[in-house]
């Protein structure tokens, strides 16, 4: 169930970025509620995994923006403070998302932290 959500969820990102500009999907991941579900702990290893395989099977190439989207919505909806951090590098000049969660970057190469100057977390 948690593969077709991401899916799901997959698409209503590409719909909504064709829509809406880039600082209306920002506010509205600012404004997503942690649900007051009890945090199973493999929860985050689940929604991660459910993603990874979900972008396999998207017609498109899903880049991190929306990957990042994607997990912090799913996180939240089960309980998890995540966080979608957005960054970049100077030069060559990058930028780059991920998600947190206590600080930690998942489903991430372990030098993202180090590699990107963090522009904002939401």
């Amino acid at each position: 169930m948690l593969f077709f959500r991401a899916i799901f969820a997959l698409l209503a990102y590409d719909v909504l970025s064709t829509v809406c500009r880039f600082n209306a999907i920002h506010r509205m991941v600012k404004r997503w509620k942690v649900s007051p579900r009890a945090v199973d702990s493999d929860t985050i290893d689940r929604v991660c995994t459910a993603v990874n395989y979900a972008c396999i099977w998207y017609p498109k190439q899903a880049l991190c923006l929306q990957r990042s989207f994607v997990i912090t919505n799913l996180l939240r909806k089960h309980g998890v403070q995540a966080h979608m951090v957005l960054g970049a590098q100077k030069l060559p000049f990058k930028a780059h998302a991920w998600v947190e969660v206590d600080g930690r970057a998942i489903n991430e190469r372990s030098n993202v932290q180090a590699i990107y100057a963090v522009w904002d977390r939401c």
